[in-house]
């Protein structure tokens, strides 16, 4: 009896001795059988390149906003080539605001007919006086309304104009041009202009002739 029970406690302790966990600090964790242990699962952290950043593994989706302002850029961009090319690429049915929709419609009143170096022209000279100063309104419609200055303008509005109208979107293009300042006019700062026919005696400094007018300072 004494024997078996020996055996008991032999076996008891054998058995504690295997299953008893280890300790490697104050809170070890018991031993498993290694062919019923589960690998952990280890998180690989991207690689980095020289510079320090992660190289990432997979493409990643290009970035929306990169490519909303790619395309802003593109919608901005400048027209380019001679005075007919910007034309071509500005005209259209719409001047966008206020301001340039009474520039265009003087240019389109007081020149409409002439070539485009004559429609600049004169748009400049509308530029020219809002920009004076002071010597004249500071905005495009200011200065289509002064008393006295344009004939097609009677009162406080400016005369409908078809926007189907192929010359009154070459108009619209020169105003973008003008506001822009995407080409210079021969006529520089002038600040006057009238038709050929007329002589009105200005005793001004003519700067330049184009077309059916000519142009002052």
């Amino acid at each position: 009896m004494a024997s078996f029970r020996s055996a008991l406690l032999m076996v008891a302790a054998l058995t504690t001795t295997i299953i008893a966990p280890v300790k490697a600090g104050p809170a070890a964790e018991p031993l498993v059988s290694v062919a019923n242990a589960t690998l952990p699962t280890v998180v690989v952290p991207d690689l980095l390149d020289p510079e320090g950043q992660a190289v990432l593994s997979e493409p990643q989706a290009p970035d929306t906003d990169i490519q909303l302002d790619a395309n802003d850029d593109q919608a901005t961009a400048k027209p380019s080539g001679d005075l007919a090319a910007m034309v071509a690429q500005l005209r259209g049915p719409e001047a966008g605001t206020r301001e340039l929709d009474c520039l265009a419609t003087g240019i389109y009143f007081e020149s409409k007919g002439e070539p485009l170096a004559g429609q600049l022209a004169v748009g400049k000279v509308i530029a020219n006086r809002a920009g004076s100063g002071g010597r004249f309104p500071g905005t495009y419609c200011g200065v289509l309304f002064q008393r006295g200055q344009f004939s097609f303008v009677h009162g406080q509005g400016l005369p409908s104009v078809p926007h189907s109208n192929r010359q009154w979107q070459t108009a619209v293009a020169v105003a973008k041009i003008v506001d822009q300042r995407l080409k210079e006019s021969a006529v520089g700062n002038a600040l006057f202009f009238h038709a050929r026919y007329v002589s009105p005696g200005w005793g001004m400094k003519r700067v330049a002739s184009i077309g059916n007018h000519i142009f002052y300072r």
